[in-house]
């Protein structure tokens, strides 16, 4: 499996069998320092409606058609509020599972509310969580943290953030994420770049950098 991070809340990760997925692709100028995605995959999954998650115009199909075998695909539906959707409406959580590559891999897309028990208990110990943890439109690092002790998965790549040059000013970075992480032990911390190959053995917060950062 191999996972990219094109910035923001967006990634593409390709299973062992060659279907590859893109998560919540952003429209050009949608997000302040991240260039076009312009990526090929077979599946785009967009978890709400918002132009910096949703732009399926900029995946392109690939030439060939895949035959399978298909992952299974399951949507949580939830709030990008913590009232019930009444400021920033709907909010999707994706579960892909690939019996091939033996994962989990959960996309919490614009999270901003609690979840149930019976939410929380389809998505535990999954082997990859993709959290926002930048506040203000999403939880934020402290919420995040929480969550992800509840949910306990095996790797973790903190989204929608900002950092040096890109991001909306009204976002916080990750820092705090990966220090309460690194205060509570338990966690590998590796700085993982653009794009990591294979999930980790042990538990692991990966810090990943857009590759689609404008120089």
């Amino acid at each position: 499996m191999d996972i990219t991070y094109i910035g923001h809340s967006c990634f593409m990760i390709e299973l062992s069998t060659g279907y590859s997925i893109c998560f919540d692709p952003y429209a050009p100028g949608s997000v302040p320092g991240l260039g076009e995605v312009g990526v090929v995959a077979d599946k785009v999954l967009c978890s709400h409606g918002h132009r910096d998650h949703n732009a399926e115009e900029c995946v392109k199909s690939p030439s060939r058609a895949f035959n399978g075998p298909f992952p299974e695909i399951e949507i949580i539906d939830t709030y990008h509020d913590e009232v019930k959707g009444a400021k920033r409406g709907p909010n999707k959580i994706t579960i892909v599972r690939s019996e091939p590559d033996s994962a989990v891999i959960v996309h919490m897309g614009d999270i901003g509310c609690d979840l149930t028990d019976e939410q929380l208990e389809k998505i535990k110990g999954c082997d990859l969580l993709m959290i926002p943890v930048g506040g203000f439109y999403t939880i934020d690092c402290r919420q995040a943290f929480e969550l992800c002790c509840r949910i306990d998965p095996k790797a973790v790549i903190p989204m929608h953030f900002s950092g040096d040059g890109f991001g909306y000013d009204v976002i916080s970075g990750r820092e705090e994420f990966a220090e309460l992480i690194r205060e509570n032990g338990g966690r590998d911390i590796v700085a993982a770049g653009e794009k990591v190959r294979g999930l980790p053995e042990g538990k692991t917060l990966l810090l990943m950098d857009p590759v689609r950062f404008l120089q």
